[in-house]
């Protein structure tokens, strides 16, 4: 009996990761606008294309979250590892000066944009987010490699950075 209900599980769990891991962003996320630094509008695809031809680990987080505070020196340990790899940072966060002052304060370097109507809005929507800070990568033709991590899963994400080399 014990082993039944532990290959129940072992399934279940497979089964929700499975679908939780997506190839491709849906076109409500691309067609989103984001706001770059310099207060200009770039809809996601347009990020994403920019992108092409480079393995990118998106950071979705916000200056308010205690765990993408906590989770800064494991990303630059990652970025100290894998150089050739762009980040582009997307904040949650509720107005451009605390996005702002958040890119200053933890001297994240990468791409940075804000969504416009935070964590609950359509963007945060179109990319199933339920949590940040949140981890997505995409190799060099534009697939999704790793459509959900969350802080704990550096590892995974380190690993599967250097597949891409």
């Amino acid at each position: 009996m014990k082993n039944i209900f532990l290959s129940i599980i072992v399934i279940m769990s497979s089964i929700s990761c499975t679908t939780a891991q997506k190839t491709t962003f849906s076109d409500a996320a691309l067609k989103e606008n984001l706001i770059a630094v310099d207060g200009s509008e770039v809809a996601f695809a347009d990020i994403v294309n920019q992108n092409k031809g480079k393995t990118v680990v998106i950071e979705v987080w916000a200056s308010w979250c205690s765990d993408c505070v906590k989770a800064m020196p494991k990303l630059k340990a990652l970025q100290a590892a894998n150089p050739d790899v762009s980040y582009v940072f997307l904040s949650m966060d509720k107005t451009a000066e605390k996005w702002k002052l958040g890119i200053e304060k933890h001297e994240l370097k990468g791409q940075h944009y804000l969504a416009k109507d935070g964590m609950k809005g359509a963007f945060g929507a179109a990319i199933d987010l339920d949590w940040i800070p949140r981890y997505i990568l995409i190799d060099k033709t534009g697939k999704i490699i790793l459509y959900r991590a969350i802080e704990t899963d550096f590892e995974k994400i380190n690993a599967l950075l250097k597949t891409q080399k």
